[in-house]
């Protein structure tokens, strides 16, 4: 499928699996559970960002720490929600949002194995089945940002001071 551009709709059946982060411990994590984005998302402004791999170099030292940095800044934009998705299995994702230092529902770290929402409807890395490095903006189910990094090692367009400066 094409990627989803701006105007689009947040397709139906969006699943992501997720460990919800419920204390700072990383070597434990709950139990997976499945997130259902469509309706978790339906009536919400969301902002949603495609990284290749937990603790990998770029997303470890230049794609997440600023938006957990501007998480504030976001909120006062009006989002509701921020997330990351990674091809990578939920306790991973747990794991890496607890050891930068990230509580709770603050920043959702969601794994992308349930329907490959990157394959389906954003941009794979090309690098085998890692997702690709990009950021989606969705406002009440329909997509206002939608931006892909020409080269996986780039943080331009899907960073936190691109997302933050259109919304």
């Amino acid at each position: 499928m094409a990627p989803l551009k701006v105007g689009d709709s947040f397709p139906d059946g969006v699943k992501f699996e997720w460990a919800p982060i419920t204390d700072g411990d990383a070597t434990a994590c709950g139990i997976p559970q499945e997130y259902n984005a469509s309706k978790e998302w339906k009536d919400k402004k969301v902002v949603l960002f495609s990284v290749p791999g937990a603790f990998t170099p770029g997303c470890q030292a230049h794609h997440l720490p600023p938006y957990i940095e501007k998480l504030s800044e976001f909120k006062k934009k009006g989002v509701d929600v921020v997330a990351t998705i990674a091809s990578n299995d939920s306790w991973v994702m747990n794991a890496w949002g607890k050891v930068n230092g990230v509580k709770g529902d603050d920043l959702l770290f969601l794994s992308d194995t349930k329907t490959f929402f990157s394959k389906e409807h954003g941009w794979p890395a090309g690098m085998g089945d890692r997702n690709g490095r990009w950021a989606m903006v969705f406002d009440h189910g329909k997509v206002i940002y939608a931006e892909n990094e020409p080269s996986p090692k780039d943080v331009s367009v899907s960073g936190a001071e691109a997302v933050l400066a259109k919304l």
